[in-house]
């Protein structure tokens, strides 16, 4: 029997739910996953029913409660060692790009949200690249290069070879830039490249397509197409 639940959104979809499922997976903990569908008229009453804010990701882990994706994270992070980078400098720095993750780049959510669609991609390429959206792209492309530069020897990842939280809380912004399809630099797309191809990515993204709904919010360009 599972020793608790994440509870996430619609895989297609749900960015925040794709951090905290990361950072579960990563740990091995044995969990079921309930998926709430995004857009219903229940969907609100069904998250609030388990979540204390009401959003996803939360995770019920033997009767313990743990809600926002970064906290979720540190929780997996004391229960399996290993997922931030072991040297201290380095896990401060992961640590400090995750919470600018967390709390930032508001432009950048709001104009090439979430959908990790085909269909949907070869329609987005290209669109919504706001001023303030191109801003947050420089700034994420500028803090992976400083880390890959100071930290990143010996893999592909933001911390080298190892697939840390910090990776996690960045897989999101992944999957936006191969949904919209912004200029970036050869880094940033080896970057991306690799992030896409880890497994657990791979299985979201799998499990994404196989999703029978879509939910016209996030599936309708601004001006059409």
């Amino acid at each position: 029997m599972p020793d608790g639940t994440l509870y996430i959104g619609s895989k297609r979809y749900s960015s925040w739910s794709l951090r905290g499922w990361l950072a579960v997976r990563l740990a091995g903990l044995d969990v079921a996953e309930e998926v709430i569908r995004l857009g219903q008229t229940d969907t609100a009453s069904r998250i609030r029913s388990v979540s204390p804010t009401g959003l996803v990701p939360c995770l019920h882990h033997k009767g313990t409660v743990v809600w926002e994706s970064i906290a979720i994270a540190e929780y997996c992070a004391e229960l399996a060692p290993g997922l931030w980078p072991a040297e201290t400098r380095a896990r401060a720095h992961a640590r400090s790009i995750s919470a600018e993750m967390h709390a930032g780049f508001r432009a950048l959510r709001q104009a090439l949200w979430m959908n990790l669609g085909e269909d949907f991609a070869a329609r987005a390429a290209g669109r919504n690249r706001t001023p303030e959206a191109e801003a947050d792209i420089a700034r994420i492309e500028a803090l992976w290069a400083e880390t890959r530069a100071r930290f990143g020897d010996g893999g592909p990842f933001l911390f080298g070879a190892d697939f840390t939280l910090a990776d996690a809380m960045y897989a999101p912004v992944v999957t936006r830039f191969i949904t919209w399809a912004p200029p970036l630099s050869d880094a940033s797309r080896a970057y991306v490249a690799a992030v896409r191809a880890h497994p657990l990515v791979a299985r979201w993204y799998a499990e994404a397509a196989a999703e029978p709904w879509r939910e016209p919010k996030y599936e309708t360009l601004p001006g059409g197409g």
